[in-house]
């Protein structure tokens, strides 16, 4: 059965619940409730597996903090014997408008410290990653403080939308593949 490893990255802790750093978390809770599975706590994280047309999809939300996610998705990878290609890593982007969906499969860190982490552990800068557009309406300073901040108003009334997008992204790359996924996908 070909296995497939969807990481959402995010802090631990109901302060980060809501927050825009928290999209990867956000994410794959909507991906459980939409599939059906739940999560438990397991080593490095919370794990939730759940099938689709004969693939074997394993999630996780990494318990070591976004800046040091990598140790949890090398962990989960090389236990489960996952392919580096079939790994997916969800994560915020404040270079993307708010909503906006960007699918790559390679790429810098960008600066964001969870995917400098998971660099560094996977060796390679060629993994797939998801990136969900959080937007940088934010002063000269105020990074952090705005990516550790809850959704606005606005940002809520079409998160369900965008949340239901990124439901499709994930049954998408599980069935078709990252290069059918980015075509039909990126800047939606």
């Amino acid at each position: 059965m070909k296995k497939f490893l969807i990481v959402g990255l995010g802090n631990i802790g109901d302060e980060y619940a809501e927050t825009r750093h928290n999209i990867g978390f956000k994410v794959l809770d909507k991906l459980a409730n939409k599939k059906e599975f739940s999560f438990e706590t397991v080593k490095l994280g919370d794990v939730g597996i759940y099938k689709l047309k004969g693939r074997s999809i394993l999630c996780l939300k990494p318990s070591t903090y976004m800046n040091r996610s990598g140790k949890a998705i090398k962990y989960w990878m090389d236990k489960e014997k996952i392919p580096l290609e079939n790994i997916l890593v969800i994560t915020d982007d404040i270079n993307l408008p708010f909503g906006t969906i960007r699918v790559k499969t390679k790429g810098s860190d960008g600066g964001h410290n969870g995917l400098k982490d998971t660099q560094e552990y996977l060796q390679t800068t060629k993994y797939n990653r998801f990136r969900f557009g959080v937007g940088s309406d934010f002063g000269k300073g105020r990074q952090v403080e705005y990516v550790l901040g809850k959704w606005n108003e606005e940002e809520n009334l079409i998160m369900e939308e965008r949340l239901n997008k990124s439901q499709e992204l994930i049954d998408s790359f599980v069935l078709s593949g990252i290069s059918r996924t980015m075509n039909q996908f990126n800047g939606s």
